[in-house]
């Protein structure tokens, strides 16, 4: 058995499975904690040790990954984050001495927050992409049709929309019609944000998903995959737009066959 032991915190979705094989193939002992409510339970069939906390328990999982030898811990999935408003959930000392030293709550001073906190128990978050790079979008156009023209100026406009929405924090997605913007990705992620963004476009909408401009990757790389395209086929959105090196594609492969059939262009740029 290998000694070499990486501790998964794991939400929801495929992520954490493809982090799972990727880092057993490659040859570590997998230690996951998962969310309750958010993590498949299937996921325990993926790992060497697995075990379920609730959202606002940081320190008894994070006493687990410890106990189980994990130096060095990776994040995959989405935790809903609606959970910091539920009034049902219970935090521990740590999640509440926590959220009283942050200035606020954006992601990524949550996130933050707890990877210096991971360093008061011995162990390092580290960056997800170095397992992932098989998964890393290629530059160009994925799918068989290529943008429009009307498509490459909406995909430029919301280009810059979207880095200068993340530059602030707010969110990775930005749905835009002609120039208008439809859409802005905040708390809700982007599922909802691409129902909402073509609920209001009606058809048509280009959907671009960069990553933000001082993105810490160790945390909340940009992901797509064929839920994604799903949720465009329920929207009738017309174009995806991703950064291409730095957003993951799960199953890429079904994802630009999908898309493809049903004549969604993927333009990553």
């Amino acid at each position: 058995m290998s000694d070499k032991i990486l501790g998964l915190i794991a939400g929801n979705g495929k992520l954490p499975f493809l982090f799972a094989f990727k880092a057993r193939k490659l040859g570590y002992q997998v230690v996951a904690m998962g969310v309750k409510g958010d993590t498949s339970f299937f996921l325990r069939f993926f790992v060497d040790k697995f075990k379920m906390f609730g959202v606002g328990e940081l320190k008894k999982s994070f006493e687990f990954l410890r106990a189980q030898g994990a130096k060095e811990v990776i994040m995959a999935g989405q935790v809903d984050q609606k959970n910091l408003f539920d009034p049902s959930v219970k935090f521990d000392d740590e999640v509440q001495k926590l959220f009283k030293a942050i200035s606020d709550r954006k992601a990524d001073t949550i996130f933050s927050s707890i990877g210096n906190k991971l360093k008061e128990y011995d162990m390092a978050l580290i960056e997800p992409a170095a397992l992932m790079k098989d998964y890393l979008a290629p530059k160009g156009t994925l799918t068989k049709r290529g943008p429009t023209e009307k498509e490459l100026v909406d995909i430029e406009f919301g280009r810059e929309l979207a880095k200068n929405m993340g530059g602030l924090d707010v969110g990775q997605t930005v749905v835009v019609k002609e120039k208008a913007i439809v859409a802005i990705e905040a708390m809700e992620g982007t599922d909802t944000t691409i129902l909402r963004g073509g609920k209001i476009a009606q058809r048509g909408a280009v959907v671009v998903k960069m990553s933000k401009p001082k993105q810490d990757t160790r945390f909340d790389v940009p992901v797509i995959g064929p839920r994604t395209i799903k949720n465009m086929i329920k929207s009738k959105c017309a174009c995806l737009a991703i950064e291409s090196g730095k957003t993951i594609i799960i199953d890429i492969g079904k994802t630009v066959k999908l898309a493809s059939r049903v004549g969604i262009c993927i333009v990553s740029i």
